[in-house]
């Protein structure tokens, strides 16, 4: 029998947290949850793409009005996320039941929570990130600190919590010079996090365990490399990283020819460049972020890897900007640590990739900008990065 869907477009809070657990319990509708503060023209082209049964919001739940009638989902089907392909038209990615409990088992054991530990949300319910620390939670046994957004002084004042965020927001913690000891484990993913900032945080105390995964695999699948219980890794001929296991996603909703694109049997094809090293999975950087550059293919990820040991780079993000003689010119866009004396100058950076790296693969270009500008997921904005100026944008 076919399932109900909800669009739930609430804050992060308890009512969102019922209708998450009413979901994976089959008590209650498939959600997808979507951000309230989306502009109200967002939100309707989402809703036209999603056809769900009904709209819920803080006034109530009122059934959807749209010019094509609602579609319901497969009977196991709990939770969609919202994503885009490369087009940018909104797709939604299919999550069961089992598989968000597999995934949240998977990471309690491989951290070593006990039953009826704490976590605090502090990222995007609207994105797996911010489920899944829903999805712990309810597993766990335990009542999560929900926070409507990350604030540095909430945060701060948690103890014995385990917390999901980004390399962002733990470098703020480090910047106001919390006691990570005082937390549990900081499950870290979201952008490739700067070894330097990865060893100071532990350092300070920081139970730090970096993780790889998409919404298609129920978040994080990777941590420190090696994959959780049940989860396979592979890396096909085109170098991409294929993944198998329970957590995998059902498909894109009502995109059959999409959904069997992104798999070769059991395995889901990711858009990730990766290496294997000492049974270790390393991910070197998004096929979507190579860079062509006089004809050379250019890894962002691993260019942005080698130019974050210079002492004077706080944060940096690397990309491929339109350039009529190379096609597309290899810009790094850096925030210097804060009280340098001196900013990191092209030269430098240069010479430091060339360490490690071809030639062809050191910057031609360096800008400098107070902040990377982020997604509301907390990634960086490639397409701004890309497009503009990044500090003008």
């Amino acid at each position: 029998m076919d399932r109900r869907l909800h669009a739930v477009v609430l804050p992060p809070g308890p009512r969102l947290l019922g209708a998450l657990a009413a979901a994976l319990d089959g008590t209650g509708p498939a959600i997808c949850p979507l951000s309230p503060d989306l502009p109200a023209p967002a939100l309707r082209t989402l809703l036209d793409a999603l056809v769900p049964d009904a709209v819920e919001t803080a006034d109530g739940v009122t059934a959807r009005r749209g010019p094509a009638p609602a579609v319901p989902v497969a009977p196991g089907t709990a939770v969609l996320i919202a994503t885009s392909g490369s087009t940018g038209a909104p797709k939604f990615v299919e999550l069961t039941a089992a598989a968000l409990r597999h995934s949240a088992t998977a990471t309690l054991a491989r951290i070593g929570a006990a039953p009826g530990d704490r976590w605090l949300c502090c990222l995007p319910t609207s994105h797996i990130a911010g489920v899944q620390v829903l999805v712990r939670s309810l597993v766990a046994g335990s009542d999560p600190v929900i926070l409507p957004h990350f604030d540095l002084a909430a945060v701060t004042a948690e103890h014995d919590v385990h917390i999901a965020m980004v390399p962002t927001q733990l470098r703020r913690l480090l910047d106001a010079g919390t006691d990570l000891s005082r937390l549990g484990t900081v499950v870290l993913g979201g952008a490739a996090a700067a070894p330097g900032l990865l060893a100071e945080a532990r350092a300070r105390g920081g139970r730090i365990v970096t993780t790889y995964g998409m919404s298609e695999t129920c978040g994080g699948c990777v941590y420190d490399g090696v994959p959780l219980d049940g989860t396979r890794v592979a890396l096909g001929p085109d170098g991409r990283i294929r993944l198998a296991g329970p957590a995998l996603f059902s498909g894109y909703r009502l995109r059959p020819e999409e959904s069997a694109a992104a798999r070769d049997g059991e395995w889901f094809v990711t858009r990730d460049l990766g290496a294997l090293e000492d049974g270790r999975l390393r991910v070197r950087g998004r096929l979507d972020d190579v860079i062509n550059t006089g004809g050379e293919k250019v890894v962002a990820g691993e260019v942005a890897a080698a130019l974050s040991r210079h002492p004077r780079v706080h944060d940096v993000v690397v990309v491929g900007r339109p350039d009529p003689e190379w096609g597309e010119r290899v810009t790094a866009v850096i925030v210097p640590v804060p009280g340098a004396a001196t900013a990191p100058g092209l030269p430098e950076l240069r010479a430091l990739v060339r360490e490690t790296m071809p030639a062809y693969a050191a910057p031609h270009e360096v800008e400098l900008v107070e902040a990377i500008p982020l997604l509301a997921s907390g990634k960086p904005d490639r397409a701004r990065l890309r497009s503009s100026s990044a500090a003008g944008a």
